[in-house]
């Protein structure tokens, strides 16, 4: 092991520490029997008890370093995006509704949900908005989320009685720890505003809301619910790196997309992968080819069955649309 590194990370320093001791220990035993055959009986007992404790302390050690390990492939943090596609009004709302299914599960789940920036329509809908969801292996259950849902039904408004179809995207980002790329300030335009936001004597005064746009790329984020502009220019950062990352990861896929592993989806916003269909009460998943019924329970975060059949890759016999 190098004690080195692991001094370097603060959950392991401690146990590299006791590793360098114990080798300190283990060479002062040897060099006293070196020079006193006599200790031979208590220096191999005192060899054996400084080895346990070596093995004890690399044990703990390589426990952390897999947990890291796990915790980099699959973080404990996302950022989940939802956006209306086509279909107006009806579109908006519907991914509103995603949005709530999501809350609800994380709720079911234990996570911590919370809201960076919103942009709603007239009726409510969400014309795109943007939360981060912290909690043990949501991305890890989150991660199959991203691609286009789309829903049939007959909306309030319609007095025909047509059922109509709508879309909404969703993508779900990895907040992880380590990156392989740095940000060129230079490649950076950001952007003041006035957070919106329920009444209060502070609220509006002050330019807290920022907008980050990443000139390589086109990328653009923004973060309004943080108290400062401090904050939420740091959380624009975050969620812009996650971004960049997804975006490098999808060309790197690209590649070698032959060889890719779990060929569930292509995390591609632009993939159809579910159809909610309301007048006959069943959402099917297209990349198992799989159903379910009860959409009210479903929408209201009832999607625990599902995402394990997405993880599982069950396959079942997709019904007719």
């Amino acid at each position: 092991m190098d004690l080195e590194e692991l001094k370097k990370n603060h959950k392991t320093s401690y146990l590299a520490g006791i590793l360098e001791r114990l080798a300190r220990e283990e060479a002062e035993v040897r060099e006293m029997l070196a020079s006193d055959d006599t200790l031979h009986e208590m220096a191999q007992t005192e060899l054996k008890s400084i080895q346990e404790q070596k093995d004890g302390a690399e044990k703990q050690i390589q426990e952390i370093l897999d947990k890291d390990k796990e915790e980099e492939e699959f973080p404990n943090e996302i950022v989940l995006e939802v956006r209306a596609g086509a279909g107006g009004d009806e579109a908006a709302l519907f991914a509103w509704e995603l949005a709530h299914m999501y809350e609800r599960f994380s709720e079911v789940e234990g996570w911590q949900w919370k809201t960076n920036d919103e942009s709603k329509n007239d009726i409510g809908g969400y014309k795109e908005a943007s939360f981060e969801i912290k909690g043990k292996d949501v991305y890890k259950k989150m991660r199959y989320e991203t691609g286009v849902h789309r829903v049939q039904r007959i909306p309030a408004t319609e007095k025909n009685g047509r059922v109509h179809t709508s879309t909404a995207s969703v993508a779900i980002l990895p907040i992880k720890k380590r990156v392989n790329f740095v940000i060129n300030p230079a490649d950076l335009e950001m952007e003041y505003s006035r957070s919106g936001g329920k009444g209060g004597q502070n609220v509006n005064k002050v330019e807290t809301a920022v907008r980050l746009i990443h000139i390589p790329t086109g990328l653009d984020v923004r973060s309004t619910n943080e108290r400062s502009q401090l904050a939420n220019r740091e959380k624009a950062m975050m969620i812009l790196t996650a971004k960049i990352q997804q975006l490098k990861e999808e060309e790197e896929a690209k590649k070698y997309s032959s060889e890719r592993k779990g060929q569930i989806g292509t995390g591609d916003r632009s993939e159809k992968i579910r159809t909610y269909n309301f007048p006959q009460d069943r959402v099917t998943d297209h990349r198992i080819k799989k159903s379910w019924h009860n959409l009210p329970k479903i929408m209201e975060g009832g999607i625990g069955e599902i995402i394990e059949s997405i993880e599982s890759g069950a396959v079942g016999d997709e019904e007719e649309e």
